[in-house]
């Protein structure tokens, strides 16, 4: 089904885990060394990678941003790091997913089958418009007024997914499952976070709100402010 990088240096879990996407349809490649991997996604870069944070070469996070300066292939995060500190700054690096150990084979599967179809979908997807927003989920693009908007990908995410239900207060909790991939919820305050870093490259404040209202302890809407 998909080409998976796992870079991960504890040879048990690394075994483990090649066997169980092997059995499901993937093909696997290997690294014990953040410099290994990363010479393996520079050559053919693959469907997704499967990222340990707690490498002997490199710093995990460090890693993520090598990677997304050569590949734009689905980044998951499998580490035994489980503080918000660290999976808000693992995703703000680049990552797509971040799960904590223990974890199944079947259930690092499940994600990586999430992540393909979901990018599937984007490669259909219309552009979308929001007073003078424009998401284009195709190109991964976005734009205020004509002016391109500097994104991380989970920012790009966050404003496709909140443009999507343009109008409708959407759950952090569906925020949290949709964009973050946590399905068993995770904390607010991950949300919190990008919606405020969101809210400002749009150009606009808390107290002074244009495309993006926040409904405290409820959620987040997108709005057009013309409408």
């Amino acid at each position: 089904m998909a080409l998976v990088t796992l870079i991960e240096d504890d040879s048990a879990i690394s075994t483990s885990l090649r066997e169980t996407l092997v059995e499901r349809g993937h093909t696997v490649r290997t690294a014990a060394t953040a410099l290994r991997g990363l010479a393996l996604v520079t050559e053919t870069a693959g469907d997704a990678i499967v990222l340990d944070l707690g490498l002997p070469d490199l710093e995990g996070r460090d890693v993520i941003k090598m990677l997304r300066a050569v590949t734009d292939a689905p980044i998951i995060v499998a580490t035994a790091r489980e503080s918000e500190d660290e999976i808000v700054k693992a995703l703000d690096s680049g990552a797509d997913e971040y799960v904590v150990k223990p974890f199944s084979g079947a259930q690092l599967d499940a994600r990586i089958r999430a992540l393909l179809r979901r990018a599937g979908a984007d490669d259909g997807a219309p552009t979308l418009v929001v007073g003078g927003l424009e998401i284009d989920p195709r190109g991964r693009e976005a734009r205020l007024d004509g002016r391109p908007l500097d994104l991380t990908r989970i920012e790009f995410d966050l404003l496709h997914y909140l443009a999507a239900r343009a109008g409708s207060v959407v759950p952090k909790r569906e925020l949290l499952t949709e964009v973050w991939h946590q399905p068993y919820g995770g904390a607010d305050g991950t949300v919190d976070v990008h919606l405020s870093w969101l809210r400002r490259k749009l150009g606009e404040s808390a107290s002074n709100p244009r495309f993006l209202r926040v409904v405290r302890g409820v959620g987040a809407q997108l709005v057009d402010p013309t409408g």
